[in-house]
């Protein structure tokens, strides 16, 4: 028993004494996010390196240091410079001759390999200094270990080199190692972060994550269907958790929010993906100005401390205004070019020659009012625009939403909400020209993942099972 007794003593002196080294090196390991000014001491010691490529700098002088990363490239038979999501460090090539295995496996390695490199820190000869923020020092090697050699790549990991966009989707594994992508990624996060401290934290909201399987919504934008084992009945991936968080207030939750993944069956464009991600937010006993109070505070304490502040309040404009000035109910106010009636200017003859002055090619005259209720015309669709709006609602059977209906008879106190597109705000803060650099995976614009190749086929056997039956001939003569 004293024998087993010293044992498990010693055992536990051990594990204490590796704690204490353990909790040393998470101290002095931080890493500044400029973004979030202030300092982030990531967990380091569940790696086995002891720093990041980019954390080095002249106080790191003499200590001996394993990173991990790729290899950025080559230079002159001397220098590999190795990268990882912090950033770059120059590694040293050591040319004594006791060491030229190691200098053979470096020089041999292409291009985005990923290797472990064990070294010493030190002062880069004067002189040699660059602008980077490891400009000042270098690793010298001592050992390398070689963890994956890279294939040729169908491009290179340099931000100044120019791919197409289908190219970046199919590779979006490698487009997302660019420093572009990555401060995207990554700013994206911390934004979430701090949405999540201030509607939680200062406001006591709560995080409520709604079903993706639901049933279909009248009216609104086209819905996916998804097939059930059940014949003939299909769930529906929801637009948007319109319903659900209405159910939440009627449920008493009071304040209400999610990170919300939405679908919709429609077209692509540049603001636009089949799925995508709102700041969806609901509350209870609420008027318009407490939600617009809300929305200016969010933005104002998410926003990214390097980029120009936000001065609130945010210009407000009613519906009934921007449909008369706009013809749109969410304008574009940077450009002043307000609608303008000319019904009591022209006579019906020389409105119709503006019709026709509409459909020619090249013409100045972009869009007209006219008052047979028309409305905005533009270019060729204005036979189709003179069409009376009809609402999905009006025709719907009422039993569709007879849950919904139900509730909101059944004690609903006041409520109000509103959804931020997460993905199109990441994409304004940042300055992308698509929401698709502002998501790590995302669809083309026809709404295929080129990556993937999706969507794909299903065989007739699995189809089987969902009782659905596929015309092959027509869609094998359709892709022909």
């Amino acid at each position: 028993m004293a024998n087993k007794s010293r044992a498990l003593a010693q055992r536990m002196l051990l594990i204490c004494r590796q704690e204490t080294r353990a909790y040393s090196l998470w101290r002095r390991t931080t890493i500044p996010i400029a973004s979030q000014g202030h300092l982030i001491k990531p967990n380091i010691i569940l790696s086995f390196r002891s720093h990041t490529c980019g954390e080095l700098r002249p106080a790191d002088v003499g200590e001996e240091v394993i990173l991990c990363g790729w290899v950025q490239y080559l230079r002159q038979d001397l220098f590999v410079i190795m990268r990882d999501f912090s950033g770059l460090a120059q590694i040293l090539i050591p040319q004594d001759e006791d060491k030229i295995n190691l200098k053979t496996a470096l020089c041999d390695l292409p291009p985005e390999s990923v290797i472990r490199v064990k070294g010493t820190v030190r002062l880069r000869p004067d002189g040699q200094e660059n602008k980077m923020p490891t400009g000042e020092i270098e690793v010298l090697a001592e050992s390398v270990e070689i963890l994956n050699v890279c294939r040729k790549l169908p491009f290179e990991i340099k931000d100044f080199v120019k791919k197409s966009e289908s190219l970046r989707m199919q590779y979006r594994y490698l487009d997302l190692r660019s420093s572009q992508m990555q401060y995207n990624l990554r700013l994206r996060s911390q934004l979430v972060m701090k949405m999540r401290e201030y509607l939680c934290n200062v406001h006591g909201f709560v995080d409520v994550e709604t079903p993706t399987l639901f049933k279909r919504t009248p009216g609104g934008a086209k819905e996916f269907v998804v097939p059930s084992r059940e014949p003939g009945r299909f769930y529906s991936l929801p637009q948007s958790p319109q319903q659900f968080k209405q159910l939440l207030m009627v449920a008493g939750i009071d304040r209400y929010f999610q990170l919300a993944r939405c679908y919709r069956d429609e077209g692509s464009k540049p603001d636009r993906q089949p799925e995508f991600t709102q700041v969806d937010i609901e509350m209870s006993f609420v008027d318009q100005a407490g939600i617009r109070g809300l929305i200016e505070g969010l933005v104002q304490y998410s926003w990214p401390v390097e980029k120009d502040p936000v001065s609130t309040p945010f210009p407000c404009i009613t519906y009934e205004k921007a449909m008369k000035d706009y013809g749109v109910d969410k304008p574009d106010t940077r450009f002043a070019m307000k609608l303008m009636d000319i019904s009591k200017t022209f006579h019906n003859t020389e409105i119709e020659f503006l019709k026709d002055a509409l459909n020619q090619p090249g013409g100045c005259i972009q869009a007209i009012c006219i008052p047979d209720g028309a409305k905005h015309l533009k270019g060729k669709d204005h036979e189709s625009l003179k069409q009376t709006a009809r609402t999905q609602f009006g025709q719907e059977d009422p039993s569709l939403l007879s849950h919904l209906l139900e509730a909101l008879d059944s004690g609903a106190p006041p409520h109000g909400g509103i959804a931020l597109g997460l993905d199109r705000f990441l994409s304004i803060i940042v300055g992308a020209p698509s929401i698709r650099d502002v998501i790590a995976f995302p669809k083309s614009f026809r709404g295929h993942d080129l990556m993937s190749r999706a969507p794909d086929f299903v065989s007739e056997d699995e189809l089987k099972s969902y009782h659905i039956s596929v015309n092959w001939p027509y869609i094998k003569a359709h892709i022909c």
